[in-house]
Order: structure tokens, then sequence, then C-alpha cells
């Protein structure tokens, strides 16, 4: 019997034994175990500590601008339109001529109105005369009382039918005048909604003839919820919220914005609340001296609804949620990292409120949760907790 035996390559052994070597010296110094075994070691993490600052809770609510005034421009008297005298969504003065109406029927009814009045202090001169006669001959005993009484009382006919004549000639002359359609208000104008031509009815239940709305100032309505409403006056009544004079201070957002830039003050608070929707309705006044506030336009409304208080602040990221319950993760003793139950508020300048659960020490891990586990040890860094993760740079120094 014969053994094969494979022969040896030593070129080859050579090689993969300078490889194994070239590797066990690339290896650092005094980390022989650990480095062969791959164990990590502690991984770094963003820390900061809560700020601290005062801050006050604000309410938002939706609601609608609509015009402070609204006019439907309608005719107080009949006749034929023979002239629009504006132009379609211009602005207007008060006073402004809006339409014209044929005004001849009612310049004949101011003259016929003043022919009877000329009728009447005539006829007033001739009983006038006959009342003095019959004095005259009352004295003398040449006419009865029934026929002096009966003279008398057709002076006082003739004066009351002169005030009836002026009368008539002053609802001609206001009949006249109000041919001539002008602006009630300053504001902007609508389209006009009859043309040159048609007949006119005159009347409260007529057709308008075009619209006209004022916005400046502008309102803007909005609805409160009643916990909101009885919370807010309860600050008020304790003092905790000073009651300003011109109004309570509002901030506006449109819906095209998420900057609330818009000012304005609540001016007006209905006298109940509404039954079916257990609202309030609010209203403020906003200034709107470029005209770029449109009656009908949506917005969010921003309003103080705490007195103002200290609070503990942290980045709103920074905040985890599990389940029910919202939990920021610390550093602790020994750089293991804590896990905390806390009641967070409202967002303040980017940062969120800690109502409980932090105390101005805790070191909270705000950049690096994905490698914050509880009790596992990490390597922190203090950094600035209102700058974005991406601005730190150099800033972040070892925490001590």
């Amino acid at each position: 019997m014969f053994r094969i035996v494979a022969p040896v390559r030593p070129a080859t052994a050579r090689t993969s034994l300078a490889a194994v070597l070239g590797l066990a010296l690339l290896a650092p110094a005094g980390e022989g175990p650990a480095f062969a075994q791959g164990a990590p070691g502690p991984l770094p993490v963003s820390v900061a500590n809560p700020i601290k600052r005062e801050v006050t809770d604000v309410a938002e609510f939706t609601g609608r601008f609509e015009a402070s005034e609204l006019v439907e421009v309608r005719a107080q008297v009949s006749g034929q339109l023979i002239n629009v005298a504006f132009i379609d969504g211009s602005a207007v003065k008060k006073g402004d001529l809006l339409f014209k109406i044929d005004p001849r029927p009612y310049e004949a009814a101011l003259t016929q109105a003043e022919s009877a009045v000329i009728t009447a202090k005539t006829r007033i001169e001739l009983t006038k005369s006959d009342v003095d006669r019959a004095k005259d001959l009352l004295r003398t005993g040449n006419i009865s009382d029934q026929v002096a009484q009966q003279r008398n009382q057709a002076y006082g006919e003739a004066l009351a039918s002169l005030k009836s004549a002026e009368a008539q000639v002053q609802t001609a002359k206001l009949n006249l005048e109000w041919t001539d359609v002008r602006a009630p208000i300053d504001g902007r104008i609508g389209r006009k909604l009859i043309t040159e031509g048609n007949l006119i009815a005159a009347g409260a239940g007529s057709a308008a003839l075009t619209t006209i709305v004022k916005t400046q100032p502008i309102y803007f309505y909005f609805d409160v919820d009643e916990q909101s409403y009885l919370r807010y006056m309860t600050y008020v009544r304790d003092g905790k919220i000073k009651a300003e004079d011109g109004g309570a201070p509002v901030e506006i957002a449109l819906p095209n914005s998420t900057e609330f830039s818009i000012k304005g003050r609540i001016d007006f608070a209905d006298n109940q609340l509404d039954q079916q929707t257990g609202t309030l309705r609010l209203r403020a006044s906003v200034p709107n001296k470029t005209g770029f506030l449109t009656s009908g336009v949506f917005g969010r409304v921003r309003v103080q609804s705490s007195p103002t208080y200290e609070a503990l602040l942290v980045p709103d990221e920074a905040i985890l949620s599990d389940q029910t319950r919202k939990i920021v993760m610390t550093v602790g003793p020994e750089d293991k990292v804590v896990p905390k139950v806390v009641e967070p508020g409202q967002l303040n300048g980017g940062l969120r409120v800690i109502r409980s659960g932090l105390t101005a020490e805790d070191r909270v891990i705000v950049n690096g949760l994905m490698r914050a586990r509880p009790g596992a040890q990490v390597k922190p860094q203090t950094v600035d907790p209102t700058k974005p993760a991406g601005q730190q740079g150099a800033a972040a120094q070892p925490a001590k």
C-alpha cells in the first residue's frame, strides 16, 4: 500500500503568515483582546440642560375676516337709470356720485309743489282779510258770530294748507336729490348689478344696485370654546392677567403663512354662548391701511391663555412617545442613559415647555437618540439646544 501525501507549498504558507502578522501589527497597543472581540466603546450623544425661560401660553383658533362696514346700495326713488358714474372695484368716498336716475319727473313734481305753496299763501292773505273785517263788523253788530267763526276757520285751513304745500316741496326736493345715488360710506365698491336704460324700483325690497365694503379697519371674527373662555376670565378676575383698555392683543396668521405677523385687538365679545356649539363669538379689530386684507379670507388667531410663568424648555425632537406617555432620555451618573417621563406643554420659540418631570440640572439627550438605550453608557457632548444639530460644529464639548 502506498499513501499519497500532498506537496507543501511554502510560498503560500509564508504569504498567509505574513498577512496575519501584518494585521496583528496594525492593532493598537493595549487593545489586543478587546479589538479582537470587536467590543464597541461608549457611543457619543449630544446633551443639553433644559433652558429656563419666562413663557406665556397661547391658544389658537380659526376665524374669518369681514368688512367693518357693508352697504347694499339701493335707489330711494323709481325711474330710468341714465348713467353709471363709477368703475367696478374702485375705491369711493362718501358722497361720490354712483348712479344717475332720470330727474325730469321729479323736477316737474317740485315745480307743482312750489306752485301749491304760492296758492296757499294767496289763500291765507284772502282769509286773513276776511277775519279782520269780521272783527270790525262784530263790534258794530253787522255780522253774526257764526259767520265770524266760519271766517276764522277758513283762515286756519289756509294756514294748514300752506304747511302741507311746503312739506310737499320738501318731499319733491328730496326725491329730486335722490335721483343722484351717492356713496353712503368710504370703501371699495363692487360691480354694478344694473346697467343704463333699466327701470329702477325704489324701496327696501328692491334689487341692490351694487355693494360697498369698508376694510379699514377690518374685523376678524372667531369662536372660542367654553373652557378656554372660562379659564381666561378666571385669570382676569384673579388679577393674573391684566385687562387692557384697548382690548386684549391678538396675532393672526394667513393660510399661506406660518408667521403670526398681523396684529389686532379684541373689541367685541358676544353677550352669550352659543348653546348648540358651546362657543363664544369674539371680534378683533385689525388695521388695514394698505387694503391687503380682504373680507372672507380665513386665518388663525393666537390669543394669550395664561399669565407669564417660569418654565423649563427642551428641543421638541428630544421628546419620545411611549404609548400614552412622553419620555425624555437623560444622562445620569456614570454617563448612563436614564429615561424620564415628562408632561410637555406648548411650543415656545421652537422649544417645548416641560411642565413636570425634569429639573434644570438634568442632561437631556438632544441628538443621537437612536444610540441611547436605557442603562447604556454613552459619551455625552454638551451643545446649545437653541441651535439646529447641523450648526453645532466645534461648539460641542465633552460634558463634565
